[in-house]
């Protein structure tokens, strides 16, 4: 949000009485921000056929509490500018906002969630864990937003259970990761305060010097038992995205497209996708989104992203490609692949 000055007329004013100071000048207000009103329902979701949901690759790694490690000087993101933002700090925000930044579009990139490895020379754009260091290129931060880190569950459970959405007395859980279960977004009382434990995170993120977050698991609403609404999730998403933006970085949309439009116009970014290609996505995204991120996992439709990319009349402005192991192990591991076009 803009931030206020104090009239001019208390100004000449003060400036009257400190005559004899070296300087007089004009400070800011903070201006107090209300939590943004629910969005309206989105559209139905695709659950029923949407493909298993790829690995949460950091889901052993990062945790809630832990920061990444703050770099010396924060690096400037190299690439198009977004809008520039300067909202007042959210809680837990103590620097001034930084400008919001974004990758060149088409920029090549690296997925490093399972682990951390040197960039290839020509890449621009680096994908970490919140618990990395980032790299000093343009860094996007992972952040688990909806769903707990599985090292932090019982934790939860036992000192907040109520942030925790639960069914017929019992925490509804990620059928693909059961140790990671779905914060309780049902209210505007649970969405803040889990916005305020999350926005931790985030703010972690910023003074470490990445320039950018992904927030995952933003499909958890299709496996909440019908709990929580898309309306739910998107006016949590709103608190997200002006947490990550008072701390100077972008907000990347992760999966979900059947909510690209909505999650859009709340004021994210670009968008980190999984098998975009795989599942004939990757349109919505980019139709919608300057820089797409997509990281596809099976061979056949890597190479099939690739050869549209490789001509002008099918390429789409924006994406960028990789292929990676369904562990996103780094590249000392066997398994390991690190491909890119």
């Amino acid at each position: 949000m803009p931030t206020t000055t104090r009239s001019a007329t208390v100004l000449v004013v003060a400036c009257a009485v400190v005559l004899l100071l070296p300087a007089c000048r004009p400070t800011a207000d903070p201006a107090t921000a209300s939590p943004p009103a629910g969005t309206p329902g989105a559209t139905a979701s695709a659950a029923d056929t949407a493909p298993p949901a790829a690995p949460h690759a950091t889901a052993s790694l990062a945790t809630e509490d832990a920061a990444p490690s703050p770099t010396a000087t924060p690096s400037p993101a190299a690439g198009t500018s977004a809008p520039d933002v300067t909202p007042t700090p959210g809680p837990g925000v103590t620097t001034a906002p930084r400008t919001v930044t974004l990758p060149t579009p088409g920029a090549r990139f690296e997925y490093q969630l399972g682990g951390a490895d040197e960039p290839s020379e020509d890449t621009a754009v680096v994908v970490r864990d919140s618990t990395a260091t980032p790299t000093g290129r343009y860094d996007v931060c992972y952040v688990n937003g909806f769903q707990t880190q599985p090292s932090q569950t019982e934790r939860l459970l036992r000192a907040e259970p109520a942030l925790v959405l639960h069914h017929a007395g019992e925490p509804v859980r990620d059928d693909g990761w059961p140790d990671e279960v779905l914060y309780d977004l049902t209210t505007p009382e649970l969405r803040a305060r889990v916005a305020e434990r999350v926005g931790h995170v985030i703010d972690a993120c910023g003074a470490a010097g990445f320039d950018a977050v992904e927030v995952d698991n933003l499909d958890s609403y299709t496996r909440s038992l019908g709990r929580i609404t898309p309306a739910d999730t998107l006016a949590y998403t709103a608190l997200l995205v002006e947490r990550a933006h008072a701390a100077g970085l972008a907000f990347a949309q992760k999966n979900t497209a059947e909510l690209t439009t909505q999650v859009r116009a709340l004021g994210a970014d670009l968008v980190v996708a999984e098998e975009c290609r795989e599942w004939q996505e990757c349109h919505v995204y980019t139709a919608a989104y300057p820089v797409v991120l997509d990281v596809e996992y099976d061979r056949a439709a890597f190479d099939a992203a690739c050869a549209e990319q490789s001509s002008p009349a099918t390429r789409a402005a924006g994406l960028s490609v990789v292929l990676r192991d369904r562990d996103v192990a780094p590249r000392g591991a066997p398994e390991a692949v690190h491909e890119a076009c």
